[in-house]
């Protein structure tokens, strides 16, 4: 398992504080206006279970260096394919030691422990490497055919790096 010690694992649905944070950290990550994640974070915790759910790491001085979330359909065709892991993302000094790993089996757990079985997502390589399984093909909200790959969340944990 990758050693986070003076790392805080945080799920928004039960840190409220982070939101505004969280929302413009997403979103300068992914090019998304900053309103559409905090739409999905306050449903995350309005709702408190189910989907959407958001998550980030922080480091020993509070900033966040790793987030991801979960929600119904990730710019796809496949609106039958759900719920979706996504926004995925490490700070370019963190990785390689096991975060993103960590982050998956997290928020794995946290999806079986909601009665939630599967996740999808349409990112390739890492996924593969992660223990992801091909489904099937969609179709971008961009019109481009991409790869979408599913996970049990009550499996065990992907193996780290």
């Amino acid at each position: 398992m990758a050693d986070l010690t003076g790392f805080e694992f945080k799920r928004l649905r039960e840190n409220a504080g982070l939101r505004d944070r969280a929302a413009g950290w997403f979103a300068g990550k992914w090019g998304i206006p900053p309103a559409e994640y905090e739409e999905s974070i306050d449903q995350c915790i309005l709702n408190g279970t189910g989907v959407p759910q958001w998550y980030v790491i922080l480091d020993g001085e509070e900033r966040i260096v790793a987030g991801a979330g979960v929600i119904e359909n990730d710019f796809h065709d496949r609106k039958d394919l759900h719920p979706n892991l996504c926004a995925l993302f490490v700070e370019e000094n963190w990785r390689g030691q096991g975060m993103a790993r960590y982050i998956l089996r997290r928020v794995r757990e946290d999806m079986a422990g909601m009665g939630i079985e599967k996740l999808v997502t349409d990112h390739t390589d890492f996924y593969e490497n992660c223990g992801w399984s091909f489904l099937t093909m969609v179709r971008g909200d961009d019109g481009l055919m991409e790869r979408m790959y599913e996970a049990d969340t009550r499996c065990d944990a992907p193996p780290e790096e």
